[in-house]
């Protein structure tokens, strides 16, 4: 094998782990913020985590963030829990970076 073609298949296998470690931080980040969003509508014990799953699950419906988005803003309007969108998405960035720490130290 040529040295090209090592160096080829070692970036190649650097991002499939990239991509595999990206994909794990946003499904840690929709559960956080399925949990986040759990106590905000006074949802606890097995109800916060059945809601994380569905926060989770959400995001499978269309590429982006925007389905997650929407539903945790259809939930809190569903119980008149005044969010913006803006302070969702700040919240999601934050935990973005805290899923993304945890992913990357193994937990």
């Amino acid at each position: 094998m040529s040295e090209f073609n090592k160096r080829e298949e070692g970036f190649e296998k650097k991002y499939a782990l990239d991509e595999e470690q990206k994909f794990r931080a946003e499904a840690r980040r929709n559960r956080l913020l399925g949990l986040w969003a759990a106590e905000k509508l006074g949802i606890t014990g097995e109800a916060a985590t059945a809601y994380a799953k569905e926060v989770v699950a959400a995001d499978f419906e269309e590429a982006g963030d925007g389905d997650v988005l929407r539903k945790v803003m259809a939930d809190f309007a569903a119980k008149n829990i005044a969010l913006t969108e803006q302070a969702i998405r700040s919240k999601m960035n934050e935990l973005i970076a805290v899923a993304a720490a945890e992913v990357k130290a193994g937990k």
